[in-house]
C-alpha cells in the first residue's frame, strides 16, 4: 500500500484493474492473503482509509467482481471488519449484491460455516442492508421447503441452506419476526413435511431441527415444537448458529499477547470470597425442622436378603404358547413373557410340532404386540418370527409374502415382513460351522437399513469376500475353520421368497401405494430384494430371479427418492456377483448395455454421492465381467 504525500488527489481504478486481473486468473489467495490483513488494520481507526477501501472495491470491472468480492468475504477475519472492508458495496453494485446474495448462498455448497457466518452477519450490521437480509431468508426458506430442492439436492447442499437459515433467524430483530411471521410459520409447515417425508434419516433431521428454530423464534411466549432425535455434533453445531457470538471471538489475526488479553477480558467478573455464596444458603423454618424430627428413620425394615423371586415356568410344547400368546387374561402376564422368551429355542427344538401349525403361529407373531414393558420384545419376537420360518420355509413364506400386500397392516408390519424374509433367507443359506451354529451371523442382514445412509460399505464388503474366495493363496499361516457339508437350503426356496414380493408392487392399495407416498417402504423392498438376489447364488433359479430384477430396475430407474435409488443399484451390484456371466451373457445382453449407459448417467448427474459411488462400483463389475469372458477361449 502506498502513500501519496501531500494531499494530492490520485485516482485507484488501474489499482482496481490490477486487482481484479490478479484475482480472476488464480492469484487470489496470494494477493488477498497479504492485503486484507493490511487494509484490516489501516481502516480499524481511520475513516479516509475506509473510505479508500470502498472506492478500490466499486473501481473493479464486473467481469472480475465475483473474484474479489468472495476472496474478501472469505479471508475477512469477521463480519465487523467485512463491513468495514465493503461498506455498502452490495446496495450500490449489482453484481456484488447477486454474488453476495445468490451464488454464494443459493447456487454454491462448499463454503465453511465460518463464511456463511462473515457473509450474513456482513448484511446484519447496516440498516440498508437488512433489507437484503431479509431477502435472503425468504429465498432460503423457500428453497428449505420445496419439495423438489429436498428430492433432487445433495444432502451437503441441504445441510447448508439449513445453516444459512440458522444465522440469518440469529440476526433478526423482534420487530423483523413480528413483520413476516406469518411468513415463517407457512415456510416452517412446507418445509417440515418435505424434510420428514424424506426416507434419509439425515435430510428428516434437518427439517426438524430447523423447524425446532423457527418456532422458537416466532413462539417467543407460548408452546414451541419439539421433535425427538439422537443428537450428533451435527445437529449441535446447527442449534449452536441461532446464538450469536460475541464478534471478538472470530478473529484469528490477533497476536498471541492480544488474544490472551481480549479473551482475560471476555471472562465474567468471578467475586474473590465464597462469602456471598454461604450467605445465601437458605435457613430453615422451625416448622420444616420438626417435620423431619417427625419421619420413618425410627422404623426398622424387613430383612429380604434371602427372598427368592418367583419363576414362572415357560410352556413346553408349541400349543400351550399358541394358547397363553392368543389368551386375553390379565392374571397370565407374567406368563406371557415367560412364553415370548421361550419360544424360539421351543420351534427349533420341535421342527415337527412346528409344521403341524406353521402359518398359524407365524400370523400370531405378525400381529403380536407387547403386553408389557419386556426388555428387548421386538427382537425377541423377530428371532421368533425367523425360527418359525427356517423351520417351515415355503408356506410361512408364501403367507407372509401374501400378507405384503394386504389390507389392513401398518407400514411397521409390513417391514417386519421384509427383515424377516432377509435373516430368514441368510440363515438358510450360510454355511454352519463343523460342530457349531452361527446365529450371530444369521441375524444380521446385509441389507442397507434408513439408518445408515452409506449403502456402498456393505456392497464393497460383498465384493470384497467374493475376490478373496476366488484367489488362491498359499502359506497363509492358520489354517481356517473346516465348513461341514451342508447342502443350501435357500436352494429350494428362493423363489418363494423372491417372486410374490416382485409381482405386485405397481398396484396401490386403499391404505399402501409403493409408488405414491410409501416411498420408505418401497426403499425398504428394494435392498430386501438385492438382499435375497445376492443369497441366490449358485441357486437353480438364479438367472430367472435376475432377469426379473433387472425388468424390475428398469421400471423404477428414474424414481425421485435417493434411498430408493441407492437399492436399485444394489439390486445391479447382487445380480452381477450371483448370475454366471454366460447366463448373463446369453440372457441379458441388451438389458446390461441399456443399464451400462444409465450408470453412467447416474454416475455423472445423480445428485446422491452413494448412489454415484454405487454406479461407479457396478460399472467396475461390468468391466470385470467383460474382461472375464475375453479371457474364456472360445
Amino acid at each position: 500500500v502506498c502513500f501519496i504525500p501531500g494531499g494530492l488527489d490520485c485516482s485507484i481504478s488501474f489499482v482496481s484493474h490490477v486487482l481484479g486481473k490478479v484475482c480472476i486468473h488464480g492469484r487470489q489467495k496470494e494477493i488477498l492473503g497479504v492485503l486484507v490483513p493490511r487494509l484490516t488494520d489501516l481502516t480499524k481507526s481511520d475513516c479516509i482509509w475506509q473510505r479508500i477501501c470502498w472506492r478500490l472495491l466499486e473501481c473493479v470491472p464486473e467481469r472480475w467482481m465475483e473474484a474479489v468480492v468472495l476472496g474478501f468475504v472469505q479471508r475477512a477475519p469477521g463480519a465487523d471488519v467485512l463491513s468495514r472492508l465493503l461498506g455498502n458495496l452490495v446496495v450500490k453494485n449489482k453484481k456484488a449484491q447477486f454474488v453476495v446474495t445468490q451464488k454464494i448462498l443459493l447456487l454454491q455448497y462448499g463454503h465453511t460455516t465460518a463464511v456463511l457466518q462473515n457473509l450474513l452477519g456482513y448484511l446484519s450490521l447496516d440498516g440498508l442492508r437488512r433489507t437484503l437480509l431479509l431477502r435472503v431468508l425468504q429465498e432460503l426458506l423457500e428453497t428449505w421447503s420445496s419439495s423438489s430442492a429436498v428430492k433432487h439436492s445433495p444432502a451437503e447442499q441441504q445441510l447448508y441452506i439449513s445453516k444459512a437459515i440458522l444465522i440469518c433467524l440469529s440476526h433478526l430483530k423482534e420487530p423483523e419476526i413480528e413483520s413476516c411471521r406469518q411468513e415463517l410459520l407457512m415456510s416452517m409447515m412446507e418445509g417440515m413435511k418435505c424434510h420428514l417425508d424424506s426416507s434419509l434419516p439425515q435430510i428428516q433431521r434437518l427439517g426438524m431441527v430447523v423447524a425446532e428454530s423457527i418456532s422458537l423464534k416466532i413462539n417467543t411466549e407460548g408452546p414451541v415444537l419439539k421433535f425427538e432425535y439422537e443428537e450428533d455434533d451435527e445437529t449441535r453445531e446447527l442449534k449452536s448458529l441461532l446464538v450469536q457470538t460475541p464478534s471478538f471471538s472470530v478473529v484469528p489475526s490477533l497476536p498471541d499477547d492480544d488474544r490472551s488479553e481480549k479473551a482475560g477480558a471476555a471472562l465474567p467478573l468471578v467475586p474473590e470470597s465464597d462469602d456471598k455464596s454461604h450467605t445465601a444458603a437458605p435457613v430453615m423454618p422451625d416448622e420444616e425442622s420438626d417435620a423431619e424430627l417427625d419421619s420413618d428413620d425410627d422404623l426398622i425394615p424387613y430383612d429380604i436378603s434371602e427372598d427368592k423371586e418367583l419363576k414362572i415356568k415357560a410352556p413346553l410344547y408349541i400349543r400351550d404358547c399358541i394358547e397363553v400368546l392368543t389368551g386375553s387374561r390379565s392374571e397370565d402376564v407374567d406368563k406371557w413373557e415367560a412364553t415370548v422368551k421361550a419360544l424360539e429355542s421351543l420351534v427349533r427344538k420341535n421342527p415337527a410340532a412346528t409344521r403341524e401349525v406353521n402359518v398359524e403361529l407365524a400370523k400370531i407373531l405378525l400381529h403380536l404386540e407387547e403386553k408389557t414393558c419386556i426388555e428387548g420384545f421386538v427382537e425377541l419376537r423377530q428371532r421368533a418370527q425367523v425360527a418359525v420360518l427356517t423351520t417351515d420355509p415355503i408356506p410361512v413364506a408364501k403367507y407372509l409374502t401374501s400378507q405384503f400386500y394386504s389390507l389392513n397392516y401398518s407400514l411397521r408390519q409390513r417391514m417386519d415382513i421384509l427383515d424377516v424374509l432377509v435373516l430368514a433367507a441368510q440363515e438358510l443359506s450360510c454355511p454352519k460351522f463343523h460342530g457349531k451354529t452361527k446365529h450371530s451371523d444369521a441375524q444380521k442382514p446385509r441389507i442397507q437399513l434408513p439408518l445408515g445412509s452409506d449403502s456402498s460399505k456393505d456392497w464393497r464388503t460383498i465384493v470384497d469376500e467374493r475376490i478373496k474366495s476366488k484367489t488362491r493363496r498359499f502359506n497363509t499361516g492358520q489354517s481356517h475353520v473346516e465348513l461341514a457339508s451342508h447342502p443350501n437350503k435357500f436352494n429350494s426356496v428362493a423363489g418363494y421368497f423372491f417372486f410374490p414380493l416382485i409381482q405386485h408392487f405397481d398396484r396401490p392399495l386403499t391404505t399402501f401405494d409403493l409408488l405414491g407416498e410409501d416411498h420408505l417402504v418401497l426403499g425398504r423392498l428394494v435392498h430386501t430384494l438385492a438382499t435375497l438376489m445376492y443369497l441366490a447364488v449358485n441357486t437353480v433359479a438364479v438367472a430367472a430371479m435376475g432377469k426379473a430384477l433387472l425388468e424390475f430396475v428398469w421400471a423404477l430407474r428414474f424414481h425421485t427418492d435417493s434411498y430408493v435409488r441407492q437399492g436399485l443399484l444394489s439390486c445391479i451390484s447382487s445380480l452381477l456377483l450371483s448370475v454366471p456371466a454366460e447366463q448373463i451373457l446369453a440372457d441379458m445382453t441388451e438389458e446390461l448395455l441399456e443399464t451400462q449407459s444409465w450408470l453412467g448417467d447416474v454416475m455423472e448427474k445423480d445428485p446422491d454421492g452413494d448412489c454415484r459411488r454405487l454406479a461407479l462400483q457396478n460399472l467396475l463389475l461390468m468391466e470385470n465381467l467383460k474382461k472375464k469372458l475375453e479371457a474364456v477361449p472360445s
